[in-house]
């Protein structure tokens, strides 16, 4: 379903990709995980299409994306879903506005099928009347849940997720590790989740890939990359902190 390869990409001078290759196949769940800042969102927004890549080309449904203007990208774009880190809800607009807003940027105007499809993935994400609450009004967890509810109210083919469980307990982060797997199930969705949660990824996870140094440096399932003996690998998925330096 989509391919990355060879992307490379700099920032602000820094090259953060260094060429990045990743395959992810229909239904498939690959979870990339890395250390802060180094460019696990900034590969999911190759894949949205949000940045061009200096170098390397992405496919979608093996059509190259690569160098395609706005209007060429969106009829793909409108496959893929994302769940943006702190949620990225509108907070000026309800819970009903937020999901609908997607639905009528695309030109549906009968309220009765935008109430109906509103509820139904409310109901999904066990949000169900929650239509007029304000995003001010609602927990992080809620959210999370109501902002992924937006993400897949248009059926997307491929899901991604930047870091769907950072500034969550380990309960409501667990609720939504369930909800990303439920919503796989129910819908036959590739999914892509960024994270540096160990148990998110182990969880939700078919395949873990590892980004380091601007590449993908070790991939592998979630057992496979516990038996690895990489010592960075290791360090890295036991949490361990080797070779820096402690204040204090």
């Amino acid at each position: 379903m989509l391919e990355l390869k060879n992307i490379r990409k700099k920032l602000g001078g820094q090259e953060v990709l260094r060429g990045v290759n990743l395959k992810v196949a229909a239904g498939e769940k690959v979870v990339v995980i890395g250390r802060s800042g180094c460019g696990k969102s900034v590969m999911l927004r190759h894949v949205m299409g949000l940045l061009q890549p200096d170098g390397g080309e992405v496919f979608f449904e093996g059509k190259k994306l690569t160098g395609l203007g706005e209007e060429a990208w969106n009829p793909y774009r409108r496959k893929i879903g994302m769940l943006f880190q702190g949620a990225a809800l509108f907070d000026s607009l309800s819970v009903f506005e937020n999901l609908a807003f997607p639905l009528r940027e695309e030109g549906e105007k009968d309220e009765k099928v935008l109430r109906d499809k509103v509820a139904e993935s409310l109901k999904i994400v066990s949000l169900a009347g929650t239509e007029q609450k304000m995003p001010a009004e609602l927990s992080g967890g809620m959210k999370k849940r109501v902002a992924l509810a937006r993400a897949v109210i248009r059926r997307p083919d491929l899901m991604l997720y930047d870091e769907p469980t950072t500034g969550l307990d380990p309960v409501v982060g667990d609720s939504i590790n369930r909800l990303i797997l439920h919503l796989g199930k129910m819908f036959g969705m590739a999914s892509i989740v960024v994270t540096h949660d160990m148990v998110s990824a182990r969880m939700v996870g078919d395949r873990i890939a590892y980004l380091h140094d601007g590449k993908i440096y070790f991939e592998g399932s979630p057992e496979q990359i516990d038996r690895c003996e990489d010592p960075l690998v290791r360090d890295f998925v036991r949490g361990h902190a080797s070779g820096m330096d402690v204040i204090g």
